[in-house]
């Protein structure tokens, strides 16, 4: 498989050319298509209000929505403008309130191999930004790389570390992943203390390792323990040790609602991440 369509949203004009840069640079060496989706966000939500002051404070909202939509469509416009010249894209944007992000998102993610955005955290970001990922994931079905402020220096990344814990989401990732894993000079399954009763005790990693291998991956099992508090971060101190150019994993594991009540492994790697982490669920 490769990535033939490719997908970026912005939803602001601050901090969109990392991720732009990296979706026109793999859209290019792939020979694929960038659809850029820009947004303006109406974020407020209307509660209690004096009669006829909640239409006043709608439209006055939608004001300022399509203001940030058209500049965050020039600063689209520029970004994109400064790629490749063989660059095949087209830019669409959209007005949209909060609750009704995630129908516009995934009705775009549902057609692409690949959505490219930017780390939803900082002090650019909103909560609409974790909204389109989440969007992206669950509705969208559909993998996505997260581009931190630093960029992604290579398209074909040489060092990937794959977090592996037997889950339904961590196989997704590495399947949606193939294209990279298979260029990557090496590939490491990361296992974090394993469970000493399971489908796995005995070899760690090792069905999924064959499984890669057989696809021309040059992939090895490295098994850590738990010497940190969170697993988090153990998988962020081997990157750093392992010098990796990828992270790829399952994206939330338990429910959306657990996630955000206790934080998660998705969110603690995004929260800190210092090179590209690809996402699937």
């Amino acid at each position: 498989m490769a990535y033939k369509s490719l997908l970026t949203v912005a939803t602001s004009a601050q901090g969109l050319l990392p991720a732009v840069s990296a979706a026109a640079a793999l859209a290019t060496r792939a020979d694929a298509h960038l659809d850029a989706l820009v947004l303006g966000v109406d974020r407020t939500q209307i509660g209690y209000s004096y009669v006829g002051s909640g239409a006043v404070m709608i439209a006055a909202a939608m004001d300022r929505a399509e203001e940030e939509a058209r500049a965050t469509e020039k600063a689209m416009t520029e970004a994109i403008g400064a790629q490749s010249p063989d660059l095949r894209y087209a830019i669409d944007s959209a007005v949209t309130q909060l609750g009704a992000l995630t129908d516009v998102v995934a009705t775009r993610a549902r057609y692409a191999d690949l959505v490219v955005l930017p780390l939803p955290y900082g002090n650019t970001r909103g909560v609409e930004d974790e909204a389109v990922i989440e969007a992206a994931l669950f509705e969208g079905i559909a993998p996505v790389l997260i581009v931190p402020e630093s960029g992604m220096p290579s398209t074909d990344p040489r060092r990937i570390v794959v977090a592996w814990n037997q889950s339904r989401e961590a196989l997704v990732a590495a399947r949606r992943a193939m294209p990279f894993l298979r260029r990557a000079e090496s590939v490491q399954i990361v296992v974090i203390d394993p469970p000493t009763h399971g489908p796995e005790r005995s070899d760690p990693g090792g069905l999924l390792c064959q499984m890669l291998v057989r696809h021309g991956v040059r992939a090895e099992v490295t098994v850590l323990a738990k010497t940190l508090p969170r697993v988090s971060d153990v998988l962020a101190r081997h990157l750093r040790d392992a010098n990796a150019d990828l992270l790829v994993m399952g994206a939330y594991g338990h429910s959306r609602f657990r996630e955000a009540i206790l934080g998660g492994a998705t969110r603690d790697m995004l929260e800190h991440a210092q090179l590209p982490v690809f996402l699937a669920h």
